[in-house]
């Protein structure tokens, strides 16, 4: 009996478990099936998460990322290939449709290998630039390894990177080893364009340079990207929250440079990589395992005294007093977890017409095991008309949040009107009108109640 309840509550685990928050079909594409040896750990990490790992390569016939109209994977991981093309299934069309479909996207290059030129025509797309050759290895003469790149100087040893920003979470250096260094052999780098939606995530140093190691020139007159320019790890995240994540050295992800030990130039002690932790913080944020907020739910109501505090009314009168609450919460690897806005940056509600007539901070006032409830209280404007109530929150590595509400504003009712003598303003008009009556009331009784002169008296004197 106690073995068929463990059975029992163990397939009930695995069928609640949450993988990633918006799927768990992974594709992996690759030149050759047997290639998944040299990532095992890496993919072995995947698949231990729970994601369904499917292998294909890129002239694979039954390879479709669309069946009927609706996605058949929801993440693709592309590993590098000696194609020049990725076949009539894998265009930069339908790679677009991909994303356009909230797919997500996972491309790791190498400087020993051309990109396809699909892959190519995707990144022109998206603002992200090659080398023009499509070659290009980064290297770096003060930051190497000295144990595999004495003499090539093309491992580069990096820190693992921290917040890119005030206000913005730290997902891809949290909980590493202090001190942890990050091996980044043979990569190629990218420059990123101006685009709003790209997020640099590791940069090169600013003594690495990026070349074509085919050219045997003595001196290099004419370099690619150096320093700051070159991106090693850049990430774009989509209008509609979807992720393209582009590592530049697939070599990173091996088994051999997972907790490989390695030692920078200068230094006397060797230490190990954290490449892996490094690895599965990426494909987390890629496959939206982290970084993903989700709406539980929306109210706003009145908060007068002696009225309808009905949630989510239609109408509103003007000069109402309303509260406005928004639950939220954070997708954390398996589970959601309450969601808290940095102490540097500020959740906010517009209240607009055509423009904002108020944008207030949100401000937490109850928290669950699971949520987080954000609150606002304020007065309607003079203003009738239909109005929004709009929280628009869009920081690197969070998922979209656009919520609007709709309500309408009226004027007051002919019996809502305040009386005026409730109106101090109103006062001295009160006051004119009044000694107006009185004083026209005064010359009437004056006049009636006069008694006029007689006729006959008139005479008599004349």
């Amino acid at each position: 009996m106690n073995s068929l309840t463990s059975f029992l509550f163990l397939l009930f685990a695995a069928i609640v478990h949450a993988i990633s928050s918006s799927g768990d079909r992974l594709l992996v594409v690759l030149d050759d099936v047997a290639e998944k040896e040299t990532y095992s750990k890496f993919l072995g990490d995947l698949e231990s998460r729970g994601f369904q790992v499917n292998y294909e390569t890129p002239k694979s016939e039954g390879l479709n990322l669309f069946h009927l109209g609706e996605k058949s994977y929801d993440h693709v991981l592309f590993l590098p290939t000696k194609s020049k093309g990725l076949g009539p299934n894998l265009t930069p069309n339908i790679l677009l449709d991909f994303i356009n479909a909230n797919g997500n996207i996972l491309l790791a290059l190498s400087a020993s290998q051309s990109a396809p030129t699909s892959i190519v025509s995707l990144l022109l797309e998206l603002d992200i630039h090659l080398p023009s050759d499509r070659q290009g290895l980064v290297v770096d003469h003060f930051n190497y390894d000295q144990l595999s790149a004495e003499e090539k100087h093309d491992v580069l040893i990096l820190p693992a990177p921290g917040p890119l920003r005030p206000g913005v979470k730290d997902f891809f250096s949290s909980d590493l080893p202090v001190g942890g260094v990050i091996a980044f052999p043979n990569g190629m780098g990218q420059t990123l364009g101006q685009s709003p939606l790209l997020t640099p995530i590791l940069r090169a140093p600013s003594t690495a340079y990026s070349y074509n190691p085919k050219e045997q020139a003595e001196s290099l007159d004419d370099v690619f990207a150096a320093g700051a320019q070159l991106s090693l790890v850049s990430a774009m995240q989509a209008r509609n929250s979807a992720r393209f994540t582009i590592i530049g050295s697939a070599e990173l992800l091996s088994d051999k440079w997972f907790d490989a030990k390695v030692k920078k130039v200068g230094e006397k002690q060797e230490v190990s990589t954290v490449n892996r932790e490094f690895a599965k913080r990426l494909a987390g944020w890629a496959f939206k395992e982290i970084g993903v907020l989700r709406v539980n739910w929306v109210e706003h109501h009145l908060n007068e005294v002696g009225q309808s505090n009905a949630s989510n009314p239609k109408i509103y009168r003007i000069k109402n007093d309303v509260t406005y609450s928004i639950s939220l919460s954070e997708y954390s690897w398996d589970k959601y977890t309450p969601f808290t806005v940095p102490e540097s940056d500020d959740l906010q509600l517009e209240f607009s017409m055509l423009s904002p007539f108020h944008r207030l901070n949100l401000e937490p006032v109850i928290s669950s095991d699971d949520s987080t409830t954000y609150s606002t209280s304020f007065k309607l404007p003079d203003q009738h008309g239909i109005f929004n109530f709009k929280v628009n929150y869009k920081r690197p590595f969070y998922n979209n949040i656009e919520e609007k509400n709709t309500v309408s504003v009226r004027h007051f009712a002919h019996d809502e009107w305040p009386r005026s003598f409730v109106i101090s303003g109103a006062w001295p008009w009160i006051t004119g009108i009044g000694a107006t009556v009185t004083g026209w009331l005064g010359f009437c009784a004056l006049w009636l109640y006069s008694k006029p002169a007689k006729s006959g008296e008139s005479k008599k004197t004349q």
